[in-house]
């Protein structure tokens, strides 16, 4: 089952018009949700940075959020998701192709459901990754379908058999091609700072709620990429990949090429965040 306008239906009787304005402008936004024992993770915060993306863009829900959030609680439970991922589209509608809004076109919801498992291998191992320019637009805050610069990077990697690729913008490291990036030197966490320069991740919010809650000290501040080379650890963080070691970038060891101590605690408070909001949701 799949969730098309406000209807649970079966991918045969979802028809999605060829003018739709995200299939000819990616004129929409979307979100990823994470679900863990049937749970969705962190799933109102997911829906309030949709609500913020979609306002950003000038559109209009076509229902209210609290609704949305119902359909898909139905939707997790029609598919028995146990683990994996729902994806969420919203489109600006049908209409003639014209650049400027339309005025008629009813904003169109689409919504599946993915069976997957933890990285585990990714995450006990960490990954490769590699360095490239951020040649994206400006309002990287949005979470918009407007993804090429993304796409681009992330094949980059793919031609280098690295996992991600880390994107530098005038000497400065932003984030990943989807995900975003920290580094630990001396203790001290560092992130880029949430502006319109990155997409201010879920899972980068519970970093910072984990991290306080471990006494690691946080710095959101910019990095160079000459930092990003000379740090102890380095990790990602995002809505499938959690919180995953990079363990290697542009062919050099990061640290001493294993996870660090400072990832492997956060990553153990991670899993107990997993356990402390799904048996909430459980008991609820």
């Amino acid at each position: 089952m799949i969730l098309y306008d406000e209807r649970l239906v079966s991918r045969e009787e979802a028809n999605i018009d060829i003018e739709d304005r995200a299939y000819q402008f990616g004129d929409g936004v979307y979100e990823m949700i994470r679900v863990y024992h049937g749970r969705p993770f962190y799933m109102d915060e997911h829906l309030a940075r949709l609500e913020r993306s979609a306002t950003e863009i000038r559109l209009s829900l076509p229902y209210p959020i609290t609704r949305l959030k119902q359909l898909l609680l139905d939707l997790i439970q029609q598919n028995h998701l146990e683990e994996g991922n729902v994806y969420i589209q919203v489109s600006r509608g049908t209409a003639p192709r014209y650049h400027g809004f339309p005025e008629q076109a009813r904003p169109l919801v689409i919504a599946y459901t993915q069976h997957a498992k933890r990285p585990l291998a990714e995450l006990n191992h960490g990954i490769k990754a590699v360095t490239t320019e951020d040649i994206r637009w400006l309002r990287c805050d949005i979470k918009s379908l407007n993804l090429l610069g993304a796409v681009l990077a992330k094949q980059t990697a793919i031609d280098h058999g690295a996992k991600e690729a880390i994107l530098v913008r005038d000497g400065i490291v932003t984030e990943g091609s989807s995900t975003n990036i920290f580094i630990i030197k001396d203790g001290t966490l560092h992130t880029h700072p949430a502006n319109h320069l990155i997409l201010n991740g879920i899972t980068r919010q519970v970093v910072f709620k984990l991290a306080d809650e471990c006494e690691i000290p946080i710095s959101e501040t910019t990095f160079s990429k000459e930092a990003l080379e000379s740090a102890d650890e380095v990790f990602l963080s995002s809505t499938t990949m959690e919180i995953c070691p990079i363990v290697e970038i542009d062919g050099r060891p990061v640290g001493q090429g294993v996870p660090g101590p400072v990832t492997k605690q956060l990553q153990e408070a991670f899993v107990n965040e997993i356990k402390r909001t799904t048996l909430a949701e459980s008991s609820s």
